[in-house]
């Protein structure tokens, strides 16, 4: 008798669970096994560095799935267990226990792993990192005890964590050697905002500074000046962890580069969420983004590709964060380093406005923030890729409807 067909996860994350749960959604009746190297089920991470390191959040509300589910749907999880390599001659993969498991596709699902300090110090133990519930766990724990912390850079995981230790009451102190915060992802006009933002609540921001040594009583920068702390974040970034697929002889190209339907190099193995780098066919082009939406949305095409269906990703990048009393979604894609204006709709000095990212009169990218009825309307904008007039756009009278070509 042939043997049975065998799926396997390599991740532990929100995309793993995301493709188990695609698998049984679309019939998959063969074995799924889910490897992770965390001591946990699959959990979602931007509570990580919002409502749970706050305290807001319950620890069970960030699991995708409990442990019932897994058993109701046959779904294999190792947890605490690496796949340490992949042979795709053989169609196996090897465990770091020794095991060796074979698969007739493999997803690959190894997300990111943080970029990490390399000034002198950097090992010392109040140097902290937030990718992983442990982590939140640590930094909250820290939040509770320390008077002031250090954040180094200025990106989403470090304004995130820094509103989080100004609502603990802790002292916080940013360091970014950008000229504004979030630089790259929303470019200076926006990223001015979030600097007024952070300053207006106590945020003590260094911009244009570079870190020099971890001491043991906080940071020293670049220009000989010295910050007490009695924790130092880092959040510097992240790098997609490729290091299996580039073993295994797979392209790796700012991730795992794959085609449309996520698949990648090798016919049979696929890749989803922060790893992947992937075509997209409405931006015409390969993107790898680290958003909580990839790793959401991504694994349903990746099941119905492995179960030899006709799929594509083409779902806009979308990102969100909640820092004190700003809230703002951001839809569509601005490469970072290109250049492109930036039009604004609303009241910028208040917090509540729209923001579009233009190209050629284009709108390839829009954010909202507080205002929260206008998510469809910037959608189809950045949709419909036709010309805009500018002076229509950031006038709050002229309805977005209007600017939408019909038919579009």
């Amino acid at each position: 008798m042939p043997a049975p067909t065998t799926f396997v996860i390599a991740g532990g994350g929100l995309a793993a669970a995301k493709a188990a749960e695609a698998l049984r959604e679309e019939g998959f009746d063969g074995t799924i096994v889910l490897v992770g190297r965390e001591p946990h089920l699959p959990y979602e991470r931007p509570p990580l560095s919002k409502g749970y390191l706050q305290g807001g959040d319950e620890r069970q509300k960030i699991f995708v799935h409990d442990a019932g589910w897994y058993r109701e749907h046959a779904v294999d999880v190792r947890t605490g267990v690496t796949v340490t390599a992949v042979d795709p001659a053989a169609h196996q993969v090897t465990l770091s226990g020794g095991e060796r498991l074979r698969y007739d596709k493999l997803l690959l699902a190894t997300g990111a792993t943080p970029r990490r300090l390399t000034v002198p110090g950097h090992d010392r133990g109040h140097v902290l990192y937030l990718r992983t519930v442990d982590d939140s766990d640590r930094l909250r724990a820290t939040l509770s005890t320390a008077r002031r912390i250090a954040v180094v850079g200025a990106g989403w995981i470090g304004l995130e964590t820094a509103a989080a230790a100004r609502a603990a009451g802790v002292a916080v102190t940013v360091i970014e050697q950008e000229r504004q915060p979030l630089l790259g992802a929303l470019g200076p006009e926006i990223g001015a905002v979030f600097a007024g933002l952070h300053r207006e609540h106590g945020v003590d921001l260094r911009l244009g500074a570079r870190l020099a040594e971890v001491t043991e009583e906080g940071v020293r920068l670049a220009d000989g000046s010295h910050i007490d702390a009695d924790a130092v974040v880092a959040g510097i970034g992240a790098v997609p962890d490729t290091d299996l697929a580039a073993a295994a002889g797979l392209t790796v190209d700012n991730g795992v580069k794959t085609t449309a339907d996520l698949r990648t190099s090798d016919p049979d193995i696929f890749a989803a969420g922060d790893v992947a780098n992937a075509y997209h066919p409405r931006l015409g082009g390969h993107v790898r983004v680290e958003h909580w939406a990839n790793a959401l949305n991504q694994p349903a095409v990746a099941a119905r590709a492995m179960l030899g269906q006709e799929a594509a990703y083409e779902e806009l990048p979308y990102f969100y964060t909640d820092q004190y009393d700003l809230g703002m979604e951001y839809l569509g894609h601005v490469p970072p380093g290109t250049a492109h204006d930036v039009v604004v709709r609303g009241d910028v000095r208040e917090r509540a406005f729209l923001a579009f990212w233009l190209r050629d009169d284009r709108v390839v990218a829009a954010m909202n923030v507080n205002i929260w009825d206008q998510g469809d309307q910037l959608k189809a904008l950045v949709l419909a890729g036709s010309p805009v007039d500018r002076a229509a756009l950031a006038d709050p009278s002229v309805a977005l409807e209007r600017l939408v070509p019909s038919g579009a």
